[in-house]
């Protein structure tokens, strides 16, 4: 998986107030690994182990260092990081663009990008965005809220309460993490973090209201950008549920490789769903503490049939 030069540019450029030096140029070039490279050893000519696929960065030290060139000694260095065929070159700390820089960068079609952030700030924070741009992604439909440090996808047909059901959480205190559609991420092998699209954030399509801006009637703490997927809830029509006791015993669902517990919740006429939906959230957040109440009554009826077994064993 490969992003734009726009991408990433986006991505950081509150978060390190990035400016383009050289305009849309280079803006459709690759970044195939996530890694931000300082090329201190590719300035100095040694390019065996060269990471040109990545970000590459001017911080202090590289700039000392072509200082210490003169000009045919610099254009040299330059010319040939630049014929690597980098994705882009950020400069830090604001300092001037040489323009050797402007020239090479115009001919080999690679952005400039410049930041007031020191070197090893603004890598940590490319680092993260770039992570977050190349972790595995997928789309669900569903509404994802945060129930007290719980991230939880309620997901089921059109009509049948996702969005009234995370309205009346979101009263309640909660948070609203994506309405309708989730955009899920893999942040490790065992963490799936869910957001929703720029487009829609903050906002809930509601049945009979429209659209509504959950921030403004309910507060900037009503919602999030993002939360770890903890739980998900399928909101099904009693009707549709055969009676073989599934729906008593949480199951496990499979995203992207990460087990998420998974647990079918009835729908029928009179039912709080919001309510069921919050208890089922404590009983899981009660798992993650150690204390598991099926799994306790299940222990204890166990014990007293054990015994009861052994008063009616013959002397």
């Amino acid at each position: 998986m490969a992003v734009t030069v726009n991408d990433f540019y986006q991505a950081a450029l509150e978060k390190a107030s990035l400016e383009l030096v050289t305009g849309k140029r280079g803006l459709t070039r690759l970044i195939y690994e996530p890694p931000i490279h300082r090329p201190g050893l590719a300035l100095a000519g040694f390019f065996k182990y060269s990471a040109h696929r990545r970000i590459q960065v001017l911080g202090m030290a590289e700039h000392e260092y072509l200082l210490s060139m003169n000009n045919r000694q610099r254009m040299q260095s330059l010319r040939r990081l630049f014929q690597k065929h980098i994705p882009c070159l950020i400069i830090t700390r604001n300092r001037k663009v040489w323009p050797e820089i402007l020239k090479l960068a115009h001919e080999a079609h690679v952005a400039i990008l410049r930041t007031p952030l020191i070197t090893g700030a603004f890598i940590n924070i490319a680092t993260v965005v770039m992570e977050n741009l190349m972790a595995p992604c997928i789309t669900m439909q569903g509404t994802m809220v945060d129930i007290m440090g719980i991230g939880v996808l309620i997901e089921g047909k059109p009509g049948i309460g996702k969005s009234e059901a995370a309205l009346t959480l979101i009263g309640r205190g909660h948070s609203l993490v994506a309405d309708d559609v989730t955009v899920l991420r893999r942040t490790d092998d065992r963490t799936i973090v869910g957001s929703s699209s720029q487009v829609t954030r903050y906002h809930m399509e509601i049945r009979g209201l429209g659209i509504i801006h959950v921030p403004s009637l309910f507060g900037v703490a009503s919602v999030r950008n993002e939360k770890e997927l903890d739980l998900i809830v399928t909101l099904r029509n009693l009707e549709e549920l055969e009676d073989d006791g599934r729906t008593l015993v949480p199951q496990i669902r499979n995203v992207m490789g990460v087990s998420i517990p998974h647990l079918i919740i009835p729908v029928s006429p009179g039912r709080e769903l919001a309510n069921l939906i919050e208890a089922a959230t404590l009983n899981e957040k009660l798992k993650r503490l150690g204390h598991d109440a099926a799994k306790e009554l299940d222990e204890k009826l166990m014990a007293v049939m054990s015994k009861g077994a052994l008063k009616h064993e013959p002397e």
